[in-house]
């Protein structure tokens, strides 16, 4: 496993465990650039992390909208008519105060005609048209909602949490692959250093088989042979230049700056090795990943939609009070108030409130669930990143010990060739 992998491995085994937080910087130029400054420029500048923040916004604004259900409704109307309709016409002449013993049909009634009291009176079953402008100011205060209200606002709370833990979880992400561009520059350089190194090996491989086979000591398909290598380490350099390059590339689209800028990187990252059981890290990462954490707050969330669904089991009760104002032109000339308080509970809707209870506690049930299988897999990522990271370690340790023997192996299997005693398949 290379160094950068044994790297890699560490810093996700350090996102695991803790959330990171880092400062917002001022706009850096674009020079050289640090590692810390990378994560400092990302963190301002990448578009992705947009989504998570809105998210965390409307989480906010689910709350203030949740408080605010507590409070008076207030609301104002205006609302005009014209009708000739008996009913509707003689009640506006009512709210406007304006209502006579004609509007009845006393015109028609004859008090020494007994008769008369079976005439339908024009004036009140054919009115003409009646204007009416009404001008109102309602006001509603809810009392008590079945804990409708309280729901709501511990499930606003809850959201506000998730989504504050996925921001942070979304940070982390960014760090982490800032972390892979950052170390792949550095990685790619080193490709490119022993690509070359390659190629110089091969142009001397290539120069001293040539002059062998000149003295006839080895045969042309040897150099043959040592042409088609020397053509592999110039593939090999090309491809080590470009992904150099497209290295550098994904870093400008990480921190968010234009490709055409030019840009570089400093000093390599040495990540710090983890210590402790993998128990102890475990339990570490369970307590301070925000995925985890996003998701423990998704079901409490989850537990308050319940609460919300069973608010509809129990009595409704609110306060009304109103202000209205009738004119047959635009004003205020009568003016009347009306102060109600109502009381509803739903008997009986075939069942529609409690499966909308059923409901709320499968998707509660879900969440806790995928909670579940989340913390079972972070366990799993840490065992398995704390095993890559030993192993890692291990490698690089080995690795540095064996390059001094490789080198002594090629200088004499080079000089056992230039004295034909190697093959070129040695070589």
């Amino acid at each position: 496993m290379s160094v950068l992998n044994s790297r890699n491995t560490t810093w996700r085994l350090l996102l695991l465990l803790v959330p990171l937080s880092v400062t917002q910087p001022a706009v850096a130029a674009a020079e050289t650039l640090s590692f810390a400054q990378c994560v400092e420029i990302a963190l301002r500048q990448n578009p992705d992390l947009s989504a998570s923040q809105a998210q965390v916004e409307q989480a906010e604004a689910g709350l203030r909208q949740a408080r605010g259900s507590r409070f008076p409704k207030l609301t104002a109307s205006l609302i005009a008519t014209r009708t000739n309709d008996a009913l509707n016409a003689f009640g506006i002449k009512l709210s406007q105060r304006q209502a006579t013993f004609n509007d009845f049909g006393a015109g028609q009634f004859n008090p020494s005609n007994p008769s008369s009291l079976f005439i339908a009176p024009d004036n009140l079953n054919y009115p003409g048209n009646v204007n009416n402008f009404n001008t109102r100011l309602e006001a509603q205060l809810p009392i008590y909602t079945g804990g409708m209200i309280e729901g709501n606002i511990e499930q606003a709370k809850a959201l506000i949490r998730a989504a504050q833990s996925g921001d942070v979880a979304a940070r982390q992400k960014l760090i982490y692959q800032v972390l892979q561009a950052y170390q792949g520059v550095h990685s790619a350089r080193a490709m490119v250093a022993v690509a070359k190194q390659a190629e110089i090996a091969a142009n001397s491989q290539v120069k001293t088989i040539t002059s062998l086979v000149k003295g006839g000591v080895v045969v042309k398909s040897d150099l043959l042979s040592a042409q088609v290598r020397q053509q592999d380490t110039r593939i090999q350099l090309l491809q080590a230049q470009n992904t150099e390059a497209t290295a550098l590339d994904q870093l400008h689209l990480l921190l968010g700056i234009p490709l055409a800028t030019p840009l570089d990187v400093g000093t390599s990252v040495m990540t710090p090795t983890s210590t402790g059981s993998s128990s102890d890290l475990q339990q570490q990462a369970l307590t301070g990943n925000p995925g985890v954490q996003a998701l423990r707050s998704q079901v409490e969330a989850a537990q308050a939609s319940v609460k919300v669904s069973k608010a509809n089991l129990y009595p409704q009760l609110g306060l009304m009070a109103r202000q209205d104002w009738n004119d047959s032109k635009l004003g205020f000339a009568a003016n009347s108030y009306t102060v109600a308080g109502s009381l509803t509970w739903t008997v009986f809707d075939g069942k529609v409130t409690q499966s909308a209870v059923d409901r709320a506690a499968a998707g509660r049930n879900e969440q806790a669930a995928r909670l579940q299988q989340a913390e079972n897999t972070v366990a799993a990522e840490v065992a398995r990143a704390r095993r890559q990271s030993a192993e890692a370690e291990f490698s690089l340790t080995a690795r540095e010990q064996a390059v001094e023997s490789a080198e002594q192996a090629t200088r004499l299997v080079d000089k056992r060739y230039a004295n034909g005693v190697a093959t070129i398949t040695e070589l």
